[in-house]
């Protein structure tokens, strides 16, 4: 298991190099100044941060008093994926309509595409982070092969 140091520097560095990403390329897709997706892009990463830890306590909670324990299927994780960016998309696509005076039609797609992108973005940034900085027993686990 990764130690809580190698957490923070994954949290840190998933953040920031995700804003040096979106900002420039979210302010050239949706014609918008930088400094507005800027500040869209850290109100929306700390919002799902803030989010995560509300949303998965609460879904654990609810699968613990529905199933008796906190164990998910392939089926339950596709549940608990969808609900969690659904009410992310529900928290933050009036706050991206207001601070950029758009429409709520406008800042749903914005928001979807935004989704989207960190989809994207965590699978590749997590495959990489993976191949930079291994855990010894994955290593173990390739010489047993």
């Amino acid at each position: 298991m990764r130690t809580l140091a190698d957490r923070i520097r994954h949290a840190i560095s998933f953040e920031v190099i995700a804003l040096m990403l979106v900002i420039p390329l979210a302010s050239f897709v949706f014609h918008q100044p930088m400094h507005d997706i800027g500040v869209i892009s850290v109100v929306s990463a700390t919002t799902a941060m803030l989010w995560n830890v509300a949303y998965n306590f609460l879904f654990d909670l609810w699968l613990k008093r529905t199933t008796g324990n906190t164990l998910k299927s392939r089926r339950v994780r596709v549940l608990h994926a969808v609900l969690f960016e659904g009410g992310l998309l529900i928290a933050l696509m009036p706050f991206i309509a207001w601070y950029l005076s758009i429409t709520l039609a406008q800042a749903f797609v914005m928001d979807v595409s935004f989704a989207l992108f960190y989809m994207a973005y965590a699978f590749a940034f997590n495959w990489a982070y993976d191949w930079m900085f291994p855990l010894a027993e994955w290593k173990q686990a390739a010489a047993q092969d």
